[in-house]
């Protein structure tokens, strides 16, 4: 039986996710289960944790 091949997941630096002007701000959303510190990852039509899994849909509006 042949091996499965993997996809590469880019890596997101965490940098990305913060705003450091004149003081630090969280750009992303976090889990309201988990809490402050786990942030969601935003996918084309929701919200979601990695960790917990909790899911929030996106409003139409809303979406990219």
């Amino acid at each position: 039986m042949a091996k499965k091949t993997r996809k590469k997941h880019p890596n997101i630096k965490k940098g990305s996710k913060y705003d450091s002007k004149d003081s630090l701000k969280r750009k992303g959303k976090f889990c309201p289960k988990c809490g402050s510190g786990v942030f969601m990852a935003e996918h084309k039509n929701r919200y979601s944790c990695g960790k917990c899994s909790y899911t929030e849909w996106k409003e139409k509006g809303e979406q990219k």
